[in-house]
């Protein structure tokens, strides 16, 4: 499917498609909350951690009406005092979920074949950066409350960047959230 189809399937949910995301979409289900916990960033030739930060992410399913199903929220808080926010709406379209954006463009789709639908694989690049993309695994713990995900940085179709992220769902009611202090983990 190419970028152009999938810019034009923004509008509205409801119905049968609201149906069908929910069905579908089992792992990104079991994301809607809040999660804290660390980014760690390693090079991928030599194994050094390169960076890390810790993080609160904010995965929320939106009304049925919305043209963003799902909506995600990024906060990153460096013990130097840094921070970045980052907002991620996502539509939904063909069995997955697609961002684009002013930083990065691609999908999201649960791995198949995952019996205990647990595990969601993400592509993306970023923009302005043609030679570079990502593949990310998210995986669930049956506990509902623990996860890890592995991202693979690949540039000029090079593996040069591995991040690796643990994370515990602090709270599944995102709408009542107000706290955006650092993760105290």
């Amino acid at each position: 499917m190419t970028k152009e189809m999938v810019l034009g399937k923004r509008e509205p949910m409801t119905g049968e498609r609201w149906i069908e995301f929910r069905a579908r979409m089992p792992q990104l289900m079991e994301s809607e909350g809040v999660w804290e916990g660390w980014y760690r960033y390693y090079d991928a030739e030599t194994g050094d951690l390169v960076d890390q930060h810790r993080s609160r992410l904010i995965c929320r399913i939106m009304d049925e009406d919305s043209p963003f199903p799902y909506y995600q929220t990024n906060q990153y808080f460096w013990e130097d005092g840094r921070t970045d926010f980052r907002e991620f709406p996502a539509w939904y379209d063909n069995g997955r979920i697609w961002w684009d954006n002013d930083l990065i463009t691609g999908w999201a789709a649960p791995m198949q074949p995952d019996d205990f639908h647990r595990t969601t694989c993400l592509n993306w690049t970023r923009r302005g950066e043609t030679d570079l993309y990502l593949y990310e695994m998210i995986q669930h713990a049956a506990n509902g409350i623990d996860r890890a995900r592995t991202w693979q940085w690949f540039k000029s179709d090079k593996c040069h960047q591995r991040t690796l992220i643990d994370e515990k769902r602090v709270s599944r009611d995102w709408k009542s959230w107000t706290d955006n202090s650092p993760p105290r983990n």
